[in-house]
């Protein structure tokens, strides 16, 4: 074979190497940072890329994966990559032990959920940026915790999300990075503490029970009693109505009989007119008749007792004779 095809065979094999090596195809959401000669040259964007062999690098970064085993247990290996993923993504921390202000020491788990926002700030201001987050979010919940006790740390979980993003969004600024938000999954307290809690939970309960208890008590006695009240001052006021209405009736009847009474006097007034005979001695000579016809009724009435006033009376009644024999 000529040695100028097999030197140009050569070349051209280089060339071709040399070109394949230099294209570069970027998925979506995805970018490389490349360096020549060991300087940071630029930023890769998505698509086609062509860089120059041997003296343009991509910078290798550490990305951390979780995998499950075939138990079913999760468990994080760490690896190098020149590929920067700028999608959301999530670390789930491993379970750590924190100790609240009443002294208290808590088992928590942590969901991180962050954002690349700038690949060359992610590549040259931290060494290890999964590492460094993962130790930066550790520290920061230790400090949260330790700050409330561990009824606030139960009932907060709110309030200890938004704490910790601020901290580390401001913490990891100078990444290049965006913490868009911080879970936690699980808070366990000891053995002792849950079942101290429980026990409290069942007290609690009780008492609201007892509470609800005597308040349906109370309100039951404060009801009765209010019945019985209604009903005594109606019963008062039917009494008082029947009083009225008893002393109206005998009003009636007192005026009906002096009527009657005073009609009586006009006539005997009338009748006695010529007679020289008072209707007061005529009406009380009347009352005396009456009176001993009442002495006389019963069987035993032998002896009849009168004073001696009555004689005048009954004089009076001699004038009844000469009246009527007129």
């Amino acid at each position: 074979m000529n040695p100028f095809t097999i030197v140009l065979a050569a070349v051209v094999l280089l060339v071709v190497i040399f070109v394949l090596r230099g294209i570069r195809i970027i998925p979506q959401a995805e970018t490389w940072v490349v360096e020549r000669l060991g300087k940071y040259n630029r930023t890769l964007e998505s698509g086609i890329n062509i860089i120059w062999p041997i003296i343009d690098k991509a910078r290798l970064i550490h990305t951390r994966h979780v995998y499950l085993d075939v138990d079913g247990n999760s468990y994080v290996r760490n690896k190098t990559t020149h590929r920067i993923d700028l999608r959301e993504q999530v670390y789930d921390f491993p379970k750590q032990s924190v100790i609240t202000k009443d002294n208290v020491t808590t088992t928590i788990n942590a969901l991180l959920y962050f954002q690349i926002m700038d690949p060359v700030k992610s590549v040259y201001e931290i060494d290890n940026l999964p590492n460094a987050i993962e130790k930066l979010t550790q520290t920061t919940l230790r400090n949260v915790i330790g700050e409330l006790e561990l009824d606030e740390t139960l009932t907060s979980r709110d309030t200890i999300n938004s704490k910790l993003r601020a901290v580390l969004d401001e913490a990891t600024n100078k990444w290049g990075v965006k913490v868009t938000r911080v879970e936690l999954q699980d808070i366990t307290p000891p053995d002792t503490v849950r079942d101290a809690m429980e026990r409290q939970m069942q007290a609690e309960r009780e008492r609201r029970a007892q509470v609800l208890k005597a308040t349906g008590d109370k309100e039951a006695l404060i009801l009765e009693s209010e019945g019985q009240k209604a009903a005594l001052i109606n019963q008062a006021e039917a009494d008082k109505q029947t009083k009225i209405l008893a002393a109206e009736g005998e009003a009636n009847s007192r005026i009906i009989k002096a009527q009657a009474e005073a009609e009586a006097i006009e006539k005997v007034t009338a009748a006695l007119q010529g007679t020289g005979m008072s209707p007061a001695n005529y009406m009380l000579a009347e009352k005396y008749i009456a009176t001993l016809k009442e002495m006389v009724s019963g069987k035993d009435g032998k002896t009849i007792y009168m004073p001696y006033e009555a004689s005048s009376m009954l004089s009076s009644i001699g004038c009844f004779k000469d009246m009527f024999n007129k």
